[in-house]
């Protein structure tokens, strides 16, 4: 079986991603950010709501020595299950918003 390319399935999800939130925000940007060369994808936000200043990433994800590192996940879906879906093994995902102590209890990759 042929080993699924991280890097294009990675940008689908954020893309699917970014297109559902950029016309939920009113006064907040919504970006996209792919650095394909350096495997570090995100999506932020920047911007105002009401009179609350936002900023940060919404979905963090950088592919690390042939793994896909989740960074940060802000979705309720949570991206390392529609990786899983699509076909990723868990032990390719490393949930690395959790301390590396808890990513043993997981499922998912430690590191």
């Amino acid at each position: 079986m042929e080993k699924l390319n991280y890097s294009e399935l990675v940008q689908t999800i954020l893309k699917s991603h970014f297109d559902n939130l950029k016309d939920d925000r009113d006064e907040t940007e919504v970006q996209l950010i792919l650095d394909v060369e350096r495997h570090h994808y995100l999506i932020m936000v920047a911007g105002w709501h009401k009179q609350n200043r936002e900023y940060g990433s919404l979905i963090h994800v950088d592919i690390k020595d042939n793994k896909i590192w989740i960074q940060s996940d802000g979705t309720e879906v949570a991206v390392a299950n529609e990786l899983v879906e699509a076909g990723v093994p868990k032990t390719d995902i490393v949930l690395a918003y959790k301390s590396p102590f808890k990513r043993q209890f997981t499922g998912y990759a430690v590191d």
